[in-house]
């Protein structure tokens, strides 16, 4: 019998250097598939890359092999077939891609030749990312495939949680990337059967709380620090949370957002959640990283918007009547991350804040309505901002 073939939409860090190597270290074939000739030339002129775990502890290197590439661009009927006698299909490639590589999927599982449903599981920083693959991938069906979709493909959603620092400039295909990591699949969506064997991956019957704790502490406070730092002229996030002030500012926040979550979800106690928030500030504050501010800062539009790091938490704390002052202080310095070398949003950020008024900038980029108990904090934030932009 063949091996394991997962096929993988995204060459990048992420896709080489996180699940790839789930997949190859589970016995998985690995097929990338990538729209970037740079990428997916390297990856067919390469027989095997090196991943570098790095911690506190130490370094260690692993060598991926045993995989292909293909371009979905030049070898679309390809990338069908190969879907078609896939085990998985991962995508590591951003949220706003995902209506993209949703129509090879789409063709793939009408073209299904296994006799088991194939599993697809997004790997993307947003909530519910596989729901939402899944909607475009049904768009692209016709009726009777999208009828008996559930014969044919699982959907899972899934929480991933690493970090990936700037790499070095001659590293070519090698991927350093941090030794902690976090991937929580639900398990639910492949009952009766059992879902994929990927060592290293947490099947859990309720994704919510762990996407919820990742976004509201991994990334609330990963990207607290990285504004609070760029405004203050910081390079590194370690950088910055050895600054006494600011390394306060990022855990007042982070209790802000435990209250939510212990309130939000009773099982995690006040003290787990405690000792998480507590691991991931340590984490984030390894200088063996190199995190650029820049880098954990860009797409502020992004991660301005309403069900993300910081306006999500917020609005659920100024909905229940609790504290939410810190989060404030984080969400006017993300207003303040404007014209930032190398990041389109920070522009476009900086254009709307200068064009809108500071309720429209709120509604346009927060998706908070007027009547809104976060609305009117959220538009003081906003005029403090550009009372500054306009008079500096």
């Amino acid at each position: 019998m063949a091996g394991k073939k997962g096929i993988h939409f995204g060459g990048g860090n992420i896709g080489r250097g996180f699940v790839a190597e789930f997949l190859h270290n589970s016995g998985y074939e690995v097929v990338f598939i990538d729209v970037m000739d740079s990428i997916i030339e390297s990856l067919q002129k390469t027989k095997s890359y090196e991943v570098t775990e790095i911690g506190a502890e130490g370094e260690t290197k692993f060598h991926i092999d045993n995989y292909r590439a293909l371009n979905s661009k030049h070898e679309m009927e390809k990338v069908i077939e190969e879907i078609a006698t896939a085990d998985t299909v991962t995508c590591a490639v951003g949220p706003n891609i995902l209506k993209f590589i949703a129509e090879p999927i789409a063709k793939g599982i009408a073209a299904r030749k296994k006799s088991e449903p194939l599993a697809v599981i997004a790997c993307e920083n947003a909530i519910g990312a596989t729901d939402t693959l899944r909607g475009f991938i049904e768009q692209k069906m016709d009726e009777e495939t999208k009828k008996n979709i559930h014969t044919k493909a699982r959907f899972a959603n899934s929480a991933i949680d690493r970090i990936v620092p700037i790499q070095d400039a001659d590293a070519g295909l090698n991927v350093k990337i941090e030794k902690f990591f976090e991937w929580c699949v639900e398990s639910e969506p492949f009952k009766p059967a059992s879902p994929p064997d990927i060592k290293g991956v947490h099947y859990v019957e309720d994704l919510q709380p762990y996407i919820e704790r990742k976004l509201f502490t991994v990334n609330t406070g990963h990207a607290t620090a990285a504004y609070y730092g760029h405004n203050r002229g910081k390079k590194y996030i370690h950088d910055v949370l050895e600054d006494k002030e600011l390394h306060d500012k990022v855990q007042d926040t982070l209790k802000e957002t435990a209250h939510l979550i212990c309130t939000k979800h009773s099982h995690i106690s006040r003290k787990e959640q405690e000792e998480y928030v507590q691991k991931i500030v340590k984490r984030i504050s390894n200088p063996v990283l190199k995190d650029n501010v820049e880098r954990v800062g860009r797409a502020p539009l992004r991660k301005l918007s309403r069900k993300e790091r910081f306006i999500g938490p917020a609005a659920h704390l100024a909905e229940a009547g609790d504290k939410y002052d810190h989060l404030l202080g984080g969400i006017e310095m993300a207003f303040r991350f404007q014209n930032v070398e190398g990041d389109e949003e920070s522009a476009e950020l900086a254009q709307k804040m200068k064009s809108m008024s500071a309720k429209e900038a709120v509604k346009d980029i927060c998706g908070l309505e007027e009547g809104h108990p976060l609305f009117a904090n959220v538009v003081k934030v906003v005029e403090k901002v550009q009372g500054s932009s306009s008079s500096s």
